[in-house]
């Protein structure tokens, strides 16, 4: 039986919107697959990892007829990557193998029961759906992604608070040093509704998520249970598990009220953090930064007893500080934020920056000093 029939573009697109979540080594042998539904001409997709199920669905030529079957992910991908984008490939199936033909070129493959395939069960009290543009959900993760924590003990800040209330949608991520956090206006009215959806899942949702002119006009439709997280966008549906947990409350940790503030350019701050950054240790990241009347200066060192020192011209009338920060949490704002000014917002040595752009008012980056 032919269970497609299609430009290998094609096909290659449907599987890989899917194939993000797939482990290479897993301990379900059938984790590694994808599960292919065949239904007349539709043809749907789907991956788990047991926590994060993707499902797509496309039109494809072929027999009429139903099929379900499974097959490894992974090998079908490479084999189509290895084709013209142009090539017509046919995938078709018979005594539990599933062959991929293209040109003179042809690959037949193991499957697994399509029964065995573990499906994630979806929550049965979702609360309301509400949408936003694809464009904003993306950058909402893009300004916030880099301060999820990785592999931390408490385990709820890995991964990324959303917060749907009235008419915001607010994403804040954390490691305990560093706190970023965006907004957006949403053109309905929502119930509150506060979920952490955790760090695969946004990473993923950042890598299929558009951000080009159509992805403007193209919403995203977002429904949340006490325990999942659904996704339904551009053809495809995205259910995740949430991290269970009390996320830190972030309006306590963003400083109000600092007395010292600089608006200065992006780029040669971080070119001036990035030049700085290359004689600081491994372990030790710090850099020293002195802020004072018209002058912004930047120091590092290492146990070499090698130095760097920057200096940048800033319009500043402000009280005298020095205060030390780990430069990685500086040079990672700065480069996840393509915007032109930011402004910094200081009390003295020892309390937190306030981090914000003129450009985005919805965005808030606050990081801890570093003793030096």
């Amino acid at each position: 039986m032919i269970v497609l029939k299609a430009a290998q573009e094609k096909v290659l697109n449907a599987l890989q919107a899917v194939s993000g979540i797939v482990e290479r080594r897993h301990t379900l042998p059938i984790l590694a697959n994808v599960l292919i539904r065949k239904n007349g001409s539709q043809v749907e997709f789907t991956t788990s990892d047991l926590e994060i199920q993707v499902r797509t669905t496309a039109e494809f030529d072929g027999d009429a007829g139903s099929l379900a079957t499974t097959v490894g992910a992974r090998k079908l991908i490479d084999i189509l990557r290895s084709m013209p984008s142009d090539q017509v490939v046919t995938l078709s199936s018979a005594q539990s193998k599933l062959t991929l033909q293209g040109g003179k070129s042809r690959f037949t493959l193991q499957t697994l029961p399509s029964d065995d395939f573990p499906l994630v069960q979806e929550a049965a009290d979702f609360g309301p759906a509400f949408s936003v543009p694809q464009t904003t959900l993306k950058n909402l993760i893009d300004q916030v992604h880099f301060a999820m924590a990785v592999h931390d003990i408490r385990y709820y800040l890995n991964g990324i608070l959303f917060v749907a209330e009235g008419k915001s949608l607010t994403l804040v991520a954390t490691d305990g040093h560093r706190l970023a956090l965006a907004q957006a206006t949403l053109d309905v009215e929502i119930p509150k509704q506060e979920v952490i959806l955790p760090r695969k899942t946004v990473l993923e949702l950042q890598r299929l998520l558009r951000d080009d002119k159509e992805a403007e006009h193209t919403a995203i439709e977002m429904r949340f249970a006490g325990n999942q997280a659904k996704f339904s966008f551009s053809g495809m549906e995205f259910v995740s598990k949430l991290v269970e947990g009390k996320f830190p409350d972030y309006n306590r940790v963003i400083p109000k009220g600092h007395r010292n503030s600089v608006t200065l350019g992006r780029a040669p701050l971080l070119a001036c953090l990035q030049r700085a950054a290359i004689l600081t240790s491994e372990k030790f990241k710090g850099v020293r930064v002195n802020i004072e009347p018209g002058t912004l200066r930047i120091a590092s060192s290492n146990a070499e007893q090698e130095e760097a020192k920057e200096e940048l011209e800033i319009d500043y009338a402000g009280d005298e500080i020095e205060i030390g920060f780990n430069v990685t949490y500086l040079i990672d704002v700065l480069t996840n934020t393509n915007v032109e000014m930011v402004k910094i917002e200081l009390q003295d040595t020892n309390s937190s920056a306030l981090l914000t752009v003129p450009e985005l008012p919805g965005f808030k980056y606050v990081v801890m000093p570093m003793r030096i």
